[in-house]
């Protein structure tokens, strides 16, 4: 650590920061601490190098909100879900070598989806209308596990992952044409699920805004994996999203790290 040669400045500085916090707010004291950077770099007195990472919490921990619900038993339901995942894949692959499925992309993304069932997601009963989910598609064991717990798929169509053919089987991914009661939009294309997202959201705002339905309090959903985010599909219509303001959609970036969007 560099030796502080002027105690005095270094006093004043860190007085002016808290002075800008007091009577400003965050906002302004980050807007001021960007200028100094930009400069001190214009200046050659730093690097390029960032001096935060890209994924800082951008809220405070003194600032976040209790959790909701039962953390516990939210914890306990989700490792039933991961295992009965877990199973379900293994049992398919023993069965029929070479069937595939793999369960990576639940096993690193489960908290999020359980948080999502639990507290953030809306069905079509909702007073809202409901929200649009692109589920990533390597997360669908996760997704069929977790409607096994809840009594919507049975053992037999467990045991059918992936072999939806024999007409009681389940698809590899998110296909509502061969299950059109569970899944709503089919995911696994290349990045499009995600560039269906965008445009969703902007149908809904335009339902919005010509008085055809009440989509104010709609989400649209996109889990997209790090690896589809290497396709062009996936984020070329990012900047329709910011242009038109889609504050009702949200992606949900799985950073996996295996590449696998396919």
């Amino acid at each position: 650590m560099l030796r502080d040669d002027n105690p005095l400045e270094t006093r004043e500085w860190l007085e002016s920061l808290d002075a800008v916090l007091a009577a400003e707010g965050p906002e302004r004291a980050r807007w001021l601490l960007s200028e100094l950077t930009r400069a001190a770099r214009r200046r050659s007195a730093i690097g390029n190098i960032p001096v935060i990472t890209d994924y800082v919490n951008t809220i405070n921990v003194t600032d976040e909100k209790p959790y909701p619900g039962d953390a516990g038993m939210e914890q306990r339901i989700e490792n039933i879900v991961r295992w009965n995942a877990a199973v379900m894949v293994a049992r398919t692959n023993n069965r029929f070598p070479g069937l595939g499925g793999h369960i990576s992309t639940y096993a690193s993304a489960a908290t999020l989806y359980e948080v999502a069932f639990n507290h953030f997601f809306n069905g079509p009963d909702a007073a809202c209308g409901g929200d649009q989910i692109w589920f990533q598609g390597h997360a669908s064991p996760g997704i069929y596990a977790r409607a096994f717990l809840e009594g919507r798929l049975s053992t037999q169509q467990l045991d059918h992952f992936r072999r939806e053919s024999t007409g009681q089987g389940l698809s590899s991914y998110p296909h509502p044409r061969l299950m059109p009661e569970f899944w709503q939009f089919p995911t696994v294309s290349m990045g499009l699920g995600p560039l269906a997202a965008i445009y969703q959201a902007r149908f809904n705002r335009y339902l919005h805004a010509r008085g055809l339905k009440d989509t104010s309090a709609s989400r649209v959903w996109a889990f997209v994996g790090d690896g589809e985010t290497d396709e062009p599909e996936s984020l070329g219509s990012l900047s329709i999203a910011a242009r038109e303001h889609l504050d009702n959609l949200v992606f949900v970036v799985n950073c996996i790290l295996q590449r696998l969007f396919m």
